[in-house]
């Protein structure tokens, strides 16, 4: 006999999750409603309204590409984790901190005691903590590491080899660079450099840097370099309208905006530059029938539809 709450519980619908998005985003097809159902003891309402608050969990500063992407095709579920998630857990002092208060508030309500597994966690978690580590400035993960490595380059003027991910084409490329100036922007590091793949000037996201190798190389820095900011439309960009409903007026926030309108209905109406057509297919996949098109541009009619048809033939063929 089944013991299934009728009506789960905070608690409940916590531990399920826990358990449910590491192991959907480890099954490389993703896996059907009916089979994640029967493993964690769900009806299909209950795993479909766990699925609703997956996608919104993420890290600052909650950018798209920072969000766990849940994609629901038919009967078939795919929940691909950010690039944080995928990384060793490295903790600063302050989140150890909030992490142990959070814990032990936790085993006190529970009333679990000095035994159970979450209160000896905590344990060895507060053997780490010493009044030596309290800082109050935090960098960020990528900082640690690649803001040192790259302020030598600038300094000693090498040039970098990196693998970079490109969220835009959603593609790993491999790419030399000058690199010119460091500065951060928005809970992020940015660097600003000449590549050579693109022969231009570049702004790279140092959390989206896989690997980067400073080489023998040297370079002339330009005496003057401008201000370059994040993203760069150009004029010759295709553009997007979008009516967005009120569940999707977070993509103003999240995303440049050229224009913006309210109308009488309700619907935000927005324009959008593309200069990747993948990002803008993901994004209205993501969206789905809280955003109409208003007008696109004939290289981008139907981009919803192609990432679609490639979605469907992954699973068929």
């Amino acid at each position: 006999m089944s013991t299934r709450p009728t009506r789960l519980t905070a608690t409940d619908r916590l531990r399920r999750m826990l358990a449910i998005v590491p192991w959907v985003a480890a099954q490389p097809d993703g896996a059907t409603i009916g089979e994640i159902c029967s493993r964690f003891d769900l009806d299909r309402d209950q795993l479909l309204e766990s699925l609703d608050t997956a996608f919104m969990v993420g890290l600052y500063p909650y950018t798209p590409d920072a969000l766990i992407d849940v994609l629901i095709d038919g009967d078939r579920v795919q929940l691909r984790l950010p690039d944080f998630f995928t990384r060793p857990l490295r903790l600063t002092a302050e989140q150890t901190l909030a992490l142990h208060a959070a814990g032990r508030s936790l085993v006190n309500v529970q009333g679990d005691g000095t035994e159970s597994p979450l209160a000896r966690g905590l344990a060895k978690l507060s053997g780490s903590v010493g009044t030596d580590r309290m800082v109050d400035v935090d960098l960020g993960v990528a900082a640690e590491a690649l803001v040192p490595l790259l302020n030598g380059a600038i300094a000693e003027r090498r040039r970098v080899a990196i693998d970079y991910y490109s969220y835009g084409r959603d593609e790993l490329t491999h790419r030399e660079i000058d690199p010119w100036r460091l500065h951060a922007e928005q809970g992020a590091w940015y660097l600003e450099a000449w590549c050579h793949a693109s022969d231009d000037v570049r702004v790279f996201r140092l959390d989206r840097v896989a690997e980067a190798t400073v080489l023998e190389t040297t370079f002339a820095r330009p005496e003057e370099v401008g201000e370059v900011s994040v993203f760069r439309p150009g004029p010759d960009d295709p553009r997007v309208v979008l009516d967005l409903a009120p569940s999707a007026r977070w993509v103003a926030e999240q995303y440049p905006v050229e224009q913006r309108e309210e109308r009488p209905d309700g619907v935000l109406r927005v324009t959008l530059a593309v200069v990747a057509t993948p990002w803008l297919e993901r994004l209205l996949l993501r969206l789905g029938s809280a955003a109409t098109a208003v007008t696109i541009a004939p290289v981008l009619d139907g981009a919803r539809d192609r990432a679609a048809r490639r979605i469907l033939q992954r699973y068929v063929g």
